[in-house]
């Protein structure tokens, strides 16, 4: 006997069992799979977000160099399932279609972005520049020594200005150009007092110690040496920038992580700025051989200074004018302090104020504010440096985006 549906015999379902059979929990197997959280492809949201950057980049290096100027880490990489921001980099190369150069912000003809060899002549001459005009403007005060003080005074100020406009030509071309802007606008300042602190701030901070200075008859002496050396400085400066920047770039190219490329940048930095120190050296002591005036303290100073404004340019060149700004104005206002106290030191029941440095300079010499100075901001730019150009950002001629508000 079989029942209505063709089961066994005897086997008779009663209504209980058939209610219990129908809420029995489905089988293990076919059981269903849980919810998958987030996107199916996380990538496409950078894709979109980054879509002018990657359309226009010309390999995957600029792109990683954009992303890690924008705050991507390896670690927000491996949130996009990347083991690093160069394997995401070159995904979103792979995958986002290419632009037209021709529409590309700042686009220009080919050949006019390739340095030809008439403009590397151009701009060493122009990095030379300075050095010739410096010279130039010592042997014009050298020639009117007996002449009127409005003379020399005049033949002064136009030897100034000239040797500021050829500064301001060889940091505008080569090497040196900014590529992040114009960087703030007292940053020339800072390099005004600081310079010519070096030339004129040993002298200075001597007749104010000694009661002075009586103007007009005690003339300003300036340091004739160290000014020479300094203006040539800038060509050995823009070679060192040059050589970093070119280094820089292969270890990008080499690196597979931003951990890698930091390891292998701090060396370079600390092996540029070691070789820029020693081409200035060889300029001081060359420039006192032929000059004179063989202070070892003041040629000191000078070789802080010169690694100062180095390092302070080789940061604003690699898109950290504004730490690069800090750096100067901090030296410029420790020169500062100094002539300041000895000055109020003087006012009618103030304590002797200046007495720290009235003691410096007894004991070792005016030039020894500026040496501490300058070696003090140089040191904090160097320490800055070696943290902020071992990004992807600092070795790219134009991250997506301001490499320094990015940065720790």
């Amino acid at each position: 006997m079989t029942t209505p549906e063709g089961g066994a015999p005897g086997a008779v379902e009663t209504p209980g069992e058939a209610r219990a059979d129908r809420a029995a929990p489905p089988r293990k197997d076919a059981a269903a799979r849980p919810p998958r959280r987030g996107p199916a492809d996380p990538v496409r949201m950078l894709m979109h977000r980054h879509q002018e950057l990657c359309a226009h980049a010309v390999d995957a290096l600029e792109i990683a160099a954009g992303l890690e100027a924008h705050g991507v880490t390896d670690r927000t990489a491996a949130r996009f399932r990347h083991r690093d921001v160069f394997s995401l980099a070159e995904e979103l190369y792979a995958r986002v279609p290419r632009a037209d150069p021709a529409t590309a912000p700042g686009a220009g003809p080919p050949h006019a972005t390739a340095p030809d060899r008439r403009s590397r002549t151009v701009c060493g001459a122009l990095h030379l520049l300075p050095g010739a005009v410096c010279v130039a403007a010592a042997a014009a005060l050298t020639s009117v020594t007996t002449a009127p003080p409005a003379v020399r005074t005049a033949v002064g100020a136009s030897g100034l200005v000239l040797l500021a406009l050829a500064v301001r030509l060889g940091v505008r071309s080569g090497p040196l150009r900014l590529r992040h802007g114009t960087g703030p606008r007292t940053a020339g300042l800072w390099v005004a007092w600081t310079a010519g602190y070096a030339v004129y701030g040993d002298w200075l901070l001597g007749q104010l110690l000694a009661g002075g200075p009586d103007l007009p008859p005690a003339a300003p002496r300036a340091a004739v040496a160290p000014a020479v050396a300094l203006a040539f400085a800038l060509a050995p400066a823009a070679g060192c920038a040059h050589w970093f920047t070119a280094r820089g770039r292969r270890v990008l190219a080499a690196s597979r992580g931003l951990g890698e490329l930091a390891a292998r940048v701090r060396p370079l930095l600390l092996a540029v700025t070691l070789l820029f120190l020693g081409a200035l050296v060889a300029l001081l002591l060359g420039a006192q051989a032929v000059l004179g005036g063989g202070d070892p303290l003041v040629l000191g100073a000078a070789a802080a200074l010169g690694v100062l404004l180095f390092l302070a340019r080789l940061l604003a060149v690699h898109g950290f004018p504004e730490a690069a700004a800090t750096g100067l104005a901090s030296a410029a206002a420790l020169e500062a302090v100094a002539p300041a106290l000895v000055l109020i030191a003087r006012l009618p029941g103030v304590p002797p104020v200046d007495a720290p440095v009235a003691a410096l300079a007894t004991t070792v010499g005016p030039a020894a504010v500026p040496a501490l100075a300058c070696t003090a901001a140089a040191l904090g730019l160097l320490v800055h440096g070696l943290r902020a150009l071992t990004g992807a950002c600092a070795h790219w001629p134009a991250p997506s985006g301001p490499a320094e508000a990015h940065r720790p």
